[in-house]
């Protein structure tokens, strides 16, 4: 049996790591060694003792694992390992030593605990060492021994880790899985080892094909993570899930977007781009920009009259929307496509005078009174069509002024009587002088003038 002093060459460092985060790593290299070998879960568990345990049942640590190096088998694996750099373990005892916790660590190679000595070759400075016995110890894998941890710090410990927590699992894509929001808000680990808290999340992510980008950014103590380093991932997780809970979540705040209970994930404008076009799929709806709503409210009359729910939208994602389709994407039905889809959906059968029966002319011959009831001069008279078709989709049309034809358009029916007839051809002619859509002032207007002139001549 021999007895070593390793020094670790630690005096003081990671003040504002406490115990939970020095087991955080031991947990971390713990994980890692039970994914390298394929061996059995690890164990985290309290003895008789009051003392804690955390065991793997790998490869049994050495005293080479205590010198600062990158690990070159972590580095270049391919499973989603937590730890890389060589620098937790050392952090890890640096914590625990200075918070008080005694430490023993016990593998086949033997047993090492912390000790502070004076370093070699010099009187006056005291570093952390490891006091490594050699004799061997029949255990299979590395078991780290603890006294003086409470239950809440192995609780808050155990909690830094997606394994640990009880997170229901939506979809998992190529770039990292998607788990369902707790009441408390979203969080974001990445390789199952906790990130960022994200209140305002719509999920909970776990990253775990990690970009160069993120290898640069992660900090060395993993706290306080920034936004900047995931989000492009969070993106392209989201991107590539196919999960239904997923898309009627998406869909849902691209319903509601307006509502005040907007998540985070929806400002990115590919998630909203996304979003919408699960919406288009999946229901019958019109996306409309506020300054359209305002401007073009015949739009929104087309759209209830065609039982379309009219969903808000940015100019930005507009612009999105019109890039996708203009680059040979699937159509959305922005208020230019549906403008268009409208005028497509016309389509006139006209009938000659001729056709008539003897009523249908009778009422047809009233126009000219009509137009005398509202004092229309004779040069803005227009001509005044029969069609037996109106459009394709099943509305309730009944007539159009259609300036192209200058003519007023009314389907066959409002033949069948003259308040039929005479209410149709005056709700055109309104269109025509004022040149608004319905449920506009300047065509309510329009109307109330028409009523006043009709009222007069009549009383």
């Amino acid at each position: 049996m021999t007895i070593k002093l390793f020094d670790l060459n630690i005096e003081e460092v990671l003040e504002n790591w406490d115990i939970e985060h020095g087991l955080r790593e031991i947990i971390s290299n713990a994980l890692d060694e039970q994914q390298i070998t394929g061996s059995q879960e690890i164990e985290i568990k309290k003895d008789l003792a009051g003392k804690w345990h955390i065991r793997d049942f790998g490869r049994g640590i050495q005293i080479e694992h205590f010198t600062l190096n990158e690990n070159p088998e972590k580095l270049n694996s391919k499973l989603n390992l937590i730890g890389k750099f060589g620098v937790g373990l050392k952090d890890a005892l640096a914590t625990f030593n200075r918070r008080g916790v005694l430490v023993i660590i016990q593998s086949k190679f033997g047993s090492f605990q912390l000790k502070k000595s004076l370093k070699s070759g010099f009187s006056n400075i005291f570093t952390l060492h490891v006091e490594f016995n050699d004799n061997p110890i029949d255990i299979e894998g590395t078991d780290f021994i603890f006294e003086g941890i409470s239950n809440e710090k192995m609780d808050l410990a155990k909690s830094f880790f997606l394994k640990f927590n009880d997170e229901i699992l939506l979809d998992s894509t190529l770039y990292g899985e998607i788990y369902n929001r707790k009441s408390d808000g979203g969080k974001v680990y990445i390789n199952g080892v906790f990130a960022a808290d994200e209140p305002n999340f719509m999920f909970t992510y776990n990253i775990t094909n990690i970009t160069q980008s993120i290898k640069k950014k992660l900090n060395r103590e993993r706290l306080n993570v920034g936004r900047t380093t995931y989000s492009s991932r969070i993106k392209d997780i989201l991107l590539s899930s196919e999960n239904d809970k997923v898309r009627s979540d998406l869909i849902e705040q691209a319903r509601n977007r307006y509502s005040g209970n907007l998540f985070d994930e929806f400002s990115w404008i590919e998630i909203s781009q996304k979003a919408l076009n699960l919406l288009h799929n999946s229901r019958q709806a019109v996306f409309l920009t506020e300054e359209e709503i305002i401007h073009h409210p015949e739009i929104i009359d087309w759209a209830k009259r065609d039982r379309y729910e009219v969903i808000t939208i940015s100019g930005k994602e507009k612009d999105k929307l019109e890039s996708q389709m203009n680059s040979g994407g699937p159509e959305i039905r922005t208020s230019d496509v549906f403008v268009s889809e409208i005028n497509n959906s016309f389509e006139y059968k006209f009938i000659n005078y001729n056709e008539l029966d003897k009523k249908e002319i009778l009422i047809y011959n009233s126009y000219p009174k009509l137009v005398n009831l509202v004092d229309l001069p004779k040069w803005q008279v227009p001509k005044l069509l029969i069609s037996e078709t109106m459009r394709l989709t099943n509305d309730d049309t009944r007539g159009i002024w259609d300036p192209s034809l200058n003519a007023i358009i009314i389907k066959r029916t409002q033949l069948a009587g003259e308040i039929l007839f005479a209410g149709t051809v005056l709700h055109e002619l309104a269109h025509k002088l004022s040149g608004a859509p319905d449920c506009s002032r300047i065509f309510e207007g329009e109307l109330t003038q028409f009523l006043g002139k009709v009222s007069a001549k009549v009383i």
